[in-house]
């Protein structure tokens, strides 16, 4: 039943991975925004569907996007839509920076930035005391979903966990997108980040914070140089390997507590099967405790691309993800009807 099963037309991993953004149709939702303000003087924007009254029991989902990904995303606009025809109040949780308005500070995200989730997390557990927390994060935001879950092992705030087509070793997704076709994507990212980084120039002395001048920064051509110049030294890490290494979720795997799936597919264009534990990449019903928790449940399929996973035909798509994930939260709830 959740074998994903695509056109021939659609089995292509390029395909696959840019069908939605140049096909899909924006949805139109009625939004309700939050700012959410941090201690250190910053902000993020989070965007609300269905936003619930304080007394409400019913799961709150809240959703985390990939890199310099937003609730423009077709796959966010698509899933909270999902998520809100049956019956779920759902909130995307901007990372700072990516909502369409500048953070105030130098800094903005990375790929294992859980201190903010954290906090709004536990903002959410005390606004909603009544109302379980689940957790969908992308790319990106599904490797620091899963690393904010591995650091909180039997504490987490969360009752369970998607997590679709996460770069868990960083450092092989940076290179895999400089290879071949991918080196599309690569472009495709850097183009925003260097306009931010850019724009940060204007706005603080970068180039005192760096020790980088502009002039350097115009010429990054790779992800892994965008993030050994600013991405690593902002953040406090020596370099783009240390950065990378200390925050790839795979390492967190085994500490994870939280009933969690994991969508990817082994054609994804953004990084190799080695992101994927031995027994996933096995497609073995037993995780090995070494790798991954037994918390955790790989759904390992062959298609997908990156984020993609459409089926159907060309003219009419339909999304694998969106069944799925539904399929997995209801699962949940017949769990929480029982007990």
């Amino acid at each position: 039943m959740n074998t994903f099963k695509p056109h021939r037309l659609l089995r292509n991993k390029h395909v696959q991975t840019m069908y939605a953004t140049l096909f899909r149709k924006p949805i139109s939702l009625a939004i309700e925004r939050e700012i959410f303000e941090f201690d250190d003087g910053d902000f993020v924007e989070c965007f609300w569907l269905d936003k619930p009254s304080i007394e409400t029991n019913k799961p709150i989902v809240v959703l985390f996007h990939g890199l310099e990904g937003s609730f423009d995303s077709p796959y966010m606009q698509g899933m909270m839509k999902a998520l809100q025809s049956n019956g779920y109040a759902c909130v995307l949780m901007h990372f700072r920076g990516c909502s369409g308005q500048d953070n105030r500070l130098p800094r903005s995200y990375h790929s294992g930035d859980t201190a903010d989730a954290k906090v709004w997390l536990a903002h959410l557990k005390s606004v909603y005391p009544n109302a379980p927390l689940y957790g969908i994060g992308y790319s990106l935001g599904g490797n620091m979903l899963l690393k904010l879950l591995g650091e909180s092992g039997e504490k987490s705030m969360l009752e369970a966990a998607i997590v679709i087509s996460a770069p868990m070793l960083l450092s092989n997704s940076a290179e895999t997108i400089t290879k071949g076709a991918a080196r599309i994507y690569q472009q495709y990212l850097l183009k925003p980040l260097k306009k931010k980084l850019l724009g940060k120039y204007q706005q603080h002395d970068m180039e005192s914070l760096l020790d980088i001048p502009l002039s350097q920064v115009k010429k990054i051509r790779t992800v892994r140089e965008f993030d050994d110049i600013y991405t690593s030294r902002i953040n406090g890490f020596k370099d783009a390997e240390d950065y990378y290494e200390q925050n790839s979720a795979k390492h967190f795997l085994p500490e994870i507590k939280t009933n969690t799936l994991i969508i990817h597919a082994l054609d994804d264009p953004f990084m190799t099967p080695d992101v994927l534990p031995n027994t996933a990449r096995q497609m073995l019903s037993i995780n090995d405790e070494r790798e991954a928790s037994s918390s955790i449940q790989f759904d390992i399929q062959q298609y997908g691309g990156h984020v993609g996973f459409v089926e159907g035909t060309l003219f009419k798509p339909e999304y694998f993800l969106e069944r799925r994930v539904i399929e997995f939260l209801q699962s949940l709830d017949l769990e929480f009807t029982k007990k």
